[in-house]
C-alpha cells in the first residue's frame, strides 16, 4: 500500500495531553514563544536553536512540517495540556522508511514544562502510534550520550539501549565531535 493512502489521525490524547498535527496556520507564534523561553537550554542539543528563529521562520517550518504529514514523509505533533490548552512542546516521528516499515522519534519540551512527566507520556503515544497503528517493525530514539533528560525518555519507556556511535556526530553548535546514543523498540 502507498503511505499517502493510510488514514492516520491529525490527534492523539494521552490522560492529560493532546497531540495534534501543525495546522496549516497559526501556531508559527505559540511555538516560536517556547523556543524563546527554553532557548538556553533547546541550544546546547539542537541545532535548529542554535540562533532565536523569527516568528515567521517557525510558521515556514511548521507549514513544511504540515506538508511532510500529508504526504505521510513525517508526523510532527505539537502537544498541549488538556486542562490548560498550553503549548508544552513537539514530538514527531521522522526518518521514516516504508519498506521495513520504522521510524524515528524525536522531541523537545518548553523549558518550563519539564520534570513532569508529559514528555515520556507524548513519546509512550507516538511509538504506539508507530509500533500498532502504522504497523512499525522498529522504532528508534537518538539522542547526544550527555543529554541525560532526553536519555531518561526511552530508558523509562522500555527502549533497548542498543549502541553508543563514538564521535558519530557534531554537537549542536558545531564545535566538537558527539557520542550518539540509540534506543530502539522492535515488534
Amino acid at each position: 500500500m502507498d503511505p499517502i493512502m493510510l488514514d492516520l489521525p491529525s490527534q492523539l490524547a494521552t490522560e492529560r495531553l493532546f497531540l495534534r498535527a501543525p495546522l496549516l496556520q497559526g501556531d508559527g507564534p505559540i511555538v516560536n514563544e517556547a523556543i524563546r523561553e527554553s532557548y538556553d537550554e533547546l541550544r546546547m542539543w539542537l541545532p535548529f536553536a542554535q540562533t532565536i528563529p523569527a516568528v515567521e521562520e517557525t510558521e515556514i517550518n511548521l507549514r513544511k512540517a504540515h506538508i511532510k504529514f500529508l504526504e505521510r514523509e513525517s508526523f510532527r505533533f505539537l502537544i498541549f495540556h488538556k486542562e490548560s490548552n498550553h503549548f508544552i512542546g513537539t514530538a514527531s516521528i521522522q526518518g521514516i522508511d516504508w519498506d521495513i516499515p520504522k521510524g524515528e522519534i524525536g522531541y523537545w519540551i518548553n523549558t518550563k514544562y519539564s520534570g513532569n512527566g508529559y514528555m515520556t507520556e507524548a513519546v509512550r503515544e507516538l511509538a504506539d502510534l508507530g509500533m500498532s497503528h502504522l504497523q512499525f517493525n522498529r522504532m528508534e530514539i537518538r539522542c547526544e550520550s550527555e543529554n541525560v533528560k532526553s536519555r531518561s525518555i526511552p530508558e523509562k519507556l522500555g527502549f533497548s539501549l542498543e549502541g553508543i556511535l563514538r564521535n558519530e556526530d557534531l554537537s549542536a553548535d558545531g564545535k566538537r565531535l558527539t557520542d550518539t546514543c540509540i534506543y530502539a523498540i522492535t515488534g
